[in-house]
């Protein structure tokens, strides 16, 4: 009730202006309400904590939020509906916005079985993604998947070695009052209770830390990067995993950052001076078939291909993802990584390693691409997952690293170990 203290009129326009900007999808919702808060910086930690979360529980649950709206559909009953069923709020906790005429329609919507929605609609996932899901999980599995995507994510951070280890990072938060536990799967991964505002932490200034995803960080350790080794993260993004690999490399050798955006590399460099990482060197390119990637045909050692996907595994980070994919996208997708796997795989030298991942959840975007990569390469042969990550002291089965937020309370998370014949 203490986010509901100043829960007044105005706080709920600015909740109903945000879902209007964020639900035409011309933008990624994150992105729009950062806008927002920056156009708007009268609105306190509180206030903007609650139209954030009340935004993204509409984008979470729609499609049973405009089931239970029953016809009325306005960004106003969204919200309501997402206050009163979502986030469990009661008529009195409404009443500063409640009009009369909504009272019995809302407790209507309140009172709808879940069970009696078709599963798309229970699972809030669009036609197209639950019947793919349902072809491979099975009805029942979906329910639980779904229902795991549309809880918020937990906040994870990746201890940097070069500068301290975990123990020592968990006794300075245990001092500080910041309630964290180790990850159960990285050796590098702390989990924190809460969300606390981390960006002005001296840690954090200092490089001792980075935020990133526990499941992400297994990518590290699926590329076992060595002292000394050439290594390429293909597509390197704003660099949270080329951060993990520069200090596996123990900040030896040669770590290349490959991108095809500027203003994801240029994230890059306050976060590479911060990690005290000296063996990266950052790359733009204009394409997986770019000169300077040719250059190094047959000469690197290691690759990360973490291809551009659908980004599914996500949905608890990005819930408007599943409204902004339909099914052509992925069939697009499936091809430029088809094609950028082929492009990385030149570069490895005989006893190299590519791994292949995907923040997906979808077979099209990651079985099938590496089962069609196989058939057309016969020197790589798929190295089983669940051996590389036990050396390590990592348990987890399977040939290919598949992580799912209901199983592992982590994204989304697809790889395969890919090594060439020596």
């Amino acid at each position: 009730i203490a986010m509901n203290a100043r829960f007044t009129p105005a706080l709920f326009a600015h909740a109903e202006a945000v879902l209007g900007l964020v639900l035409r999808f011309e933008y990624p919702a994150d992105a729009v309400v950062s806008r927002y808060f920056r156009d708007h910086h009268q609105l306190g930690h509180a206030d903007r904590a609650f139209v954030a979360e009340t935004v993204f529980a509409v984008l979470r649950r729609g499609r049973s939020i405009e089931a239970r709206c029953a016809g009325r559909l306005s960004d106003r009953n969204r919200l309501l509906v997402a206050l009163a069923v979502t986030r469990g709020w009661s008529q009195r906790e409404l009443a500063p916005v409640l009009k009369a005429s909504e009272i019995d329609w809302l407790a209507a919507a309140r009172s709808m079985a879940e069970e009696d929605f078709p599963p798309a609609v229970r699972c809030d996932l669009p036609d197209w993604l639950y019947d793919r899901l349902e072809a491979q999980f099975g009805a029942d599995e979906v329910l639980r998947l779904a229902a795991a995507l549309n809880q918020p994510a937990p906040l994870d951070l990746r201890v940097n070695t070069l500068k301290t280890n975990r123990a020592a990072l968990l006794a300075q938060f245990a001092a500080e009052g910041i309630a964290a536990v180790p990850g159960s799967l990285s050796p590098l991964a702390i989990r924190l209770r809460d969300k606390p505002a981390l960006a002005r932490h001296p840690l954090f200034l200092g490089g001792a830390f980075e935020v990133q995803d526990e499941g992400s960080q297994l990518l590290g350790y699926l590329l076992e990067p060595r002292r000394g080794e050439m290594v390429v993260d293909f597509c390197a993004g704003a660099g949270g995993k080329t951060l993990l690999l520069g200090a596996l490399m123990k900040n030896t050798g040669r770590l290349y950052a490959y991108d095809v955006s500027d203003k994801r590399l240029a994230r890059l460099k306050p976060r590479l001076a911060r990690s005290g990482l000296s063996n990266v060197h950052p790359v733009r390119i204009e394409h997986e078939r770019d000169v300077r990637i040719k250059r190094l045909a047959g000469k690197v050692d290691r690759v990360l291909v973490d291809a551009p996907c659908s980004g599914l595994g996500t949905l608890r980070r990005n819930p408007d993802l599943k409204w902004r994919q339909g099914e052509d996208a992925v069939a697009e997708l499936a091809v430029k990584q088809a094609a950028i796997l082929d492009a990385a795989a030149r570069l490895v030298c005989p006893g190299g390693r590519v791994v292949y991942a995907t923040c997906s959840l979808l077979t099209a975007e990651n079985e099938s691409v590496v089962d069609a990569f196989l058939a057309g390469h016969p020197e790589f042969t798929l190295m089983p997952a669940s051996a590389v990550l036990a050396k390590q002291g990592i348990a987890l089965a399977g040939d290919f690293l598949r992580l799912l937020p209901h199983q592992h309370n982590t994204d989304g998370f697809f790889a395969a170990i890919l090594d060439r014949k020596a």
